[in-house]
């Protein structure tokens, strides 16, 4: 199969055909996306600080730790389109500092980064552009700003963040991003923003016009419990599923049923 690339990202725009993202942590369920052939982009999140690790938020993640988990997915695929998050704290320091992280994750597998935030990262995205980095915006909810946001909350309300939020998303076009995630805002918003930027936008809570959409692979399986989001769609119950697999093959051990015959080597 033909590696997706940011050109294939592009054309999805002026072809009207819907982006469709995932996240993967690891190679098992990088290759399970991957052979699918229907998933254009895996994003390997810095959201792995909650479902890998069990923290509160993202912002504990470092890039080595995001750098690890791409290795690890990079291996399982072949196909799909490979993003790595920024994780916090990786290019607030520097713009040397970013370029050099963002070179770390690239050459860890990545094809591209994303990087949150609005005009205020403009500067940096330019930079990692032109220093050959394809790298995808992302505006709205942002996590990384939550302290600031004062938590997890829908963004866009009120007619002076719209405008801010929409207005970030031109200018993240202009400083060269491929597409960009719109998370957590009212859809006539997400809906304004797709039809003013040329780059695809990806939905996450941002309602039905984007050119795109993409959630956490643990909350579609049903495996991620610790949050209840409205724009979460569980497709099936996985912790159920596996709570019974494990509880069936502890039962056939303290029954004798496992092994079995055709378990042993003679």
């Amino acid at each position: 199969m033909k590696k997706i690339t940011v050109l294939d990202f592009l054309k999805s725009k002026k072809e009207g055909r819907k982006l469709v993202l995932l996240t993967a942590y690891d190679y098992t369920f990088a290759r399970l996306l991957d052979e699918t052939g229907v998933i254009d982009g895996i994003l390997v999140g810095d959201s792995l600080g909650m479902v890998i690790k069990g923290e509160e938020d993202t912002l504990s993640v470092d890039i080595e730790e995001v750098a690890y988990h791409v290795m690890s997915v990079k291996k399982g695929v072949k196909r799909t389109f490979i993003i790595a998050d920024m994780p916090f704290g990786s290019y607030q320091p520097s713009f040397e500092k970013g370029v050099e992280n963002a070179v770390y994750l690239i050459k860890s597998g990545a094809d591209a980064v994303k990087v949150e935030g609005g005009s205020e990262v403009v500067p940096f995205i330019k930079k990692l552009v032109s220093s050959g980095i394809p790298v995808m915006g992302h505006v709205g909810m942002t996590p990384q700003y939550k302290n600031v946001f004062g938590g997890y909350r829908l963004r866009g309300r009120d007619r002076e963040t719209e405008e801010k939020i929409k207005e970030d998303a031109v200018s993240l076009e202009e400083a060269g991003v491929f597409s960009i995630v719109v998370e957590m805002v009212p859809e006539r918003l997400g809906m304004a923003i797709t039809e003013s930027v040329k780059v695809p936008t990806i939905g996450i809570g941002a309602g039905r016009y984007t050119d795109g959409q993409i959630l956490v692979l643990y909350d579609v399986l049903g495996l991620y419990r610790d949050l209840d989001i409205k724009f979460v769609k569980r497709y099936t119950d996985g912790y159920v599923i596996f709570n019974n697999a494990i509880k069936r093959y502890a039962e056939d051990v303290r029954e004798g049923r496992f092994p079995t015959e055709e378990n042993v080597y003679d």
